[in-house]
């Protein structure tokens, strides 16, 4: 006469037969308390970790990128007014909510621009000290990140800027250089025209920069810039 046992293998009862022998597997002893609770636990934590990352993925902010309707000019098409040097102390762009002290670098190791710490520094911008100071003749240069892995910074809504907003650069000797924009454009980084960021200018000129485009998670960065190209029209 054959032998039933019923089991549970992933979760379904499965009847097996087998002749009463010396080879017939013992009967199952019932699972003890502290082994069943460990299995839920363990069911618990994955299902808990599933929805987190899932939850993680929907509430995503995603900084605003700039439209065609935007690019804009890169520069005002006229001299128009200059200023004397005189280092940047802060910077206030009222359309986008942003106002923040304005740290002064230089090149890192690598000879790249330098950035702010991700760490301590991200609600900051940035000035690059080898360019000229904000209102002199020439190209001045402002970064600042996009985001952190905390959440947005300083420049997370850069590319919402749009060709007539204002940014006032508040400066050490007490003046307020204020550029209007001319146009926002995103490049990518493997084809950043260095030249027109970075090149000599017959006008008082701005660059703000940061973060854009797709993020690529294999590298940890973002393909592509955010730049904003302003000049000066006045001060205070």
């Amino acid at each position: 006469m054959r032998q039933t046992e019923w089991r549970r293998i992933g979760g379904f009862r499965v009847v097996g037969y087998w002749r009463p022998s010396a080879f017939a597997p013992p009967p199952s002893a019932p699972a003890s308390l502290p082994s069943r609770i460990a299995s839920i636990t363990g069911v618990l934590l994955i299902l808990g970790g599933i929805m987190a990352v899932g939850i993680a993925l929907l509430t995503q902010r995603h900084a605003p990128q700039p439209s065609a309707a935007a690019a804009g000019a890169i520069g005002p098409g006229h001299h128009g007014p200059w200023l004397r040097r005189s280092t940047p102390e802060s910077l206030a762009i009222p359309s986008i909510g942003v106002y923040t002290n304005v740290l002064h670098l230089g090149r890192a190791t690598d000879g790249s621009i330098q950035v702010p710490s991700l760490d301590t520094q991200a609600e900051e911008a940035a000035w690059y000290k080898y360019s000229v100071t904000p209102g002199q003749i020439g190209a001045s240069v402002i970064e600042g990140h996009v985001d952190t892995y905390q959440g947005p910074a300083v420049f997370f809504r850069l590319g919402a800027l749009r060709p007539g907003d204002l940014v006032d650069v508040n400066l050490a000797d007490g003046t307020t250089a204020v550029f209007r924009v001319t146009g926002v454009r995103e490049y990518l980084k493997s084809r950043f025209p260095a030249g027109t960021i970075f090149g000599a200018t017959d006008y008082a000129a701005l660059r703000l920069i940061t973060c854009g485009g797709a993020f690529d998670y294999a590298t940890g960065h973002y393909l592509s810039s955010t730049v904003v190209f302003a000049s000066l029209i006045s001060q205070r």
